[in-house]
């Protein structure tokens, strides 16, 4: 008897050439937050050879030398592994992580990009940012961010003993979310010519960026700019997700809620 045709034919899927991800927060009070993000570098990373995090992996980092914590321990291992298996992983400095350095990329075989970066993939010319530094409205954050990137300040910070360094970086948490809710959700948002002038000056037509927590899709005068989202899966409603890239130069996002269902 004659096989019928369509019993041997096998639909692939086409897989993404690149994931694009940014601010999961990290941090073992967000054991579902946590779970889901290692679900992700487990079920969806390995599918592309490229996974780019814009920042913000964790909550805070204070410094390379707390990388030996169990909790960051497993974090490193996994992505190591992910490495491992055959794909690259980029990191991009966020407003919380930009501590993160050497060993952090020796250990997990990440490649520590500095922004802006252009990446030019899929027919694109793409720019990629966490997006704080477009924050310009923003001056009180603005002056804090060019005196914690100082070297001098980071030497100064990292000499002090770990606990004296975490207790530091909650104080500095504290005071800046009381420090958020007297300002205008415009104020913390990108600046529109920030954005233009550094799109134009890189000749992209496409800017990815994170930060600000608010995902959407924007259309410039000769550039699209997406904006991706923040991870809360410990929240009542959970939230996050990322970007694919296609060969073909698509772009899709792909919301956590409909990606991950924690048992």
């Amino acid at each position: 008897m004659a096989t019928p045709l369509h019993s041997s034919l096998k639909i692939t899927q086409p897989e993404p050439v690149a994931l694009f991800v940014s601010d999961i927060h990290l941090s073992p009070t967000q054991p579902l937050t946590t779970a889901a993000f290692l679900d992700f570098l487990h079920q969806h990373a390995p599918k592309t050879p490229m996974l780019f995090i814009l920042g913000d992996l964790f909550e805070y980092w204070i410094g390379d030398d707390d990388i030996g914590d169990p909790y960051h321990r497993h974090i490193v291992e996994t992505l190591q592994k992910l490495k491992n298996s055959g794909t690259n992983i980029y990191f991009m400095a966020g407003n919380r992580d930009f501590l993160i350095s050497d060993e952090f990329a020796r250990v997990t075989g990440a490649e520590i990009l500095q922004e802006p970066y252009l990446l030019q993939a899929a027919g694109h010319k793409i720019v990629l940012c966490h997006g704080d530094a477009e924050c310009t409205d923003d001056t009180d954050y603005m002056a804090f961010r060019q005196q914690v990137r100082h070297a001098q300040w980071q030497r100064n910070f990292l000499a002090l003993p770990l606990e004296q360094r975490k207790s530091m970086v909650q104080g500095m948490r504290a005071s800046s979310q009381a420090e958020q809710q007297k300002k205008s959700m415009q104020i913390m948002d990108v600046n529109q010519d920030a954005i233009a002038r550094l799109v134009q000056s890189a000749g992209a037509d496409l800017m990815i960026h994170g930060h600000t927590h608010r995902p959407a899709e924007h259309a410039g005068d000769s550039y699209r700019r997406l904006v991706l989202p923040d991870w809360d899966y410990d929240s009542a409603n959970p939230r996050g997700g990322w970007l694919e890239l296609y060969d073909d130069g698509k772009l899709i996002s792909c919301p956590l809620d409909q990606a991950y269902n924690p048992a």
